[in-house]
């Protein structure tokens, strides 16, 4: 079997997943290609395990201070060549397409007629599951910014429905320093962030973000640029990860049993519909401003029990090779019957 995976590349949660994916299809000597679209080619970084992997323009979003900017977003991708890139990518040497909300490879599967699945988070939101902000237009696009055969989406419960736990990989906790806090927070204004944390000087903040403050920042501020490898460390040894309200950073902090508070990315619908599902199973606090109130009270939390979630990604590509793809149900049930979620998640749900 030789597998194309496509896989968006705005955010990092994406590539994530996607690490976890190609560990597992490295491990059963599946011969795999990476494409990744929606950045520029020299702001990926730390991708060896994707090997020989290729970029498009894709499709993205901009962003401005903490919220998609829709005028500049729609001018970007109208100037995009997407129409040529999905019509010259020749997929005649692949079985499959695996698609994690990638649109090149996704559209060029359909009128290919390559079969394709999703692997996403995007998947598991067509279902009924915790959402706000939802629209006439969002749900167009989850139907048809990466239309796929089959969709396997991913979330932190299942809510009911056929749907995987998330694809985690963390280092082990190096000990449990409860004053110092990991800063993710890549769509806001760095002095903005800087000035948010600035009165909290009990505590230690380590911010990762691709710019640097203007204004100079407090002592007790550590900025980092973007850097796996820091950034693993820094989340298995804080008592809390404040960030965006991605699916990826959020599994991370769960399962590592970090506190979290969160500010959704504001006219992203996915990010929105992450802080419903938090919000509903408790796992998480919120705050649609850089609020300091909201920040003194997450501060003095507790932090919650880990969740052990499975190796989802083994799982999966053993349900590949078998090739009964559209019966997903008992992979599903198999792999949600090892967890065990908070009892407060049960009566939520």
């Amino acid at each position: 079997m030789k597998i194309l995976y496509g896989v968006q590349g705005t955010g990092n949660g994406h590539i994530s997943r996607a690490r976890v994916m190609a560990k597992a299809l490295g491990q059963h000597q599946i011969d795999v290609d990476f494409l990744f679209s929606g950045r520029s080619p020299d702001q990926y970084f730390d991708m060896q395990c994707f090997a020989d992997y290729q970029t498009r323009n894709g499709m993205t979003f901009i962003t401005d201070n903490g919220r998609v900017n829709i005028v500049q977003t729609a001018k970007k991708n109208l100037m995009a060549n997407i129409f040529s890139e999905i019509k010259q990518l020749d997929l005649s040497g692949y079985d499959l397409v695996l698609n994690d909300f990638e649109p090149v490879t996704a559209w060029a599967a359909k009128q290919q007629h390559v079969p394709s699945i999703a692997i996403s988070h995007q998947a598991a939101l067509k279902y009924p599951v915790p959402k706000q902000g939802a629209s006439w237009f969002n749900e167009l696009l989850l139907n048809r910014f990466a239309p796929v055969d089959i969709s396997l989406g991913c979330h932190w419960h299942h809510f009911g429905f056929p749907i995987l736990p998330p694809f985690v990989e963390v280092s082990t906790s190096s000990g449990d320093y409860s004053h110092q806090i990991l800063v993710y927070l890549p769509f806001e204004d760095a002095d903005r962030i800087a000035e948010f944390l600035a009165p909290f000087d009990q505590y230690q903040f380590f911010v990762y973000h691709g710019l640097k403050p203007l204004k100079g920042m407090a002592e007790h501020i550590h900025w980092h640029g973007f850097n796996r490898e820091g950034f693993k460390q820094h989340m298995s040894q804080c008592g809390g990860v404040i960030g965006n309200a991605g699916f990826e950073l959020a599994s991370e902090a769960m399962t590592l049993g970090k506190k979290l508070l969160v500010k959704p990315l504001l006219g992203q619908f996915e990010q929105l519909a992450n802080v419903a599902a938090l919000q509903l199973l408790a796992a998480a606090d919120s705050m649609n401003t850089l609020d300091v109130a909201v920040l003194k009270r997450w501060l003095k939390s507790p932090s919650p029990k880990p969740i052990a979630y499975p190796q989802v990604g083994d799982a999966l590509v053993d349900w590949l090779k078998a090739g009964d793809w559209h019966q997903p149900e008992s992979l599903c049930h198999n792999l949600w019957s090892q967890v065990e979620l908070p009892e407060n998640w049960h009566k939520r749900q």
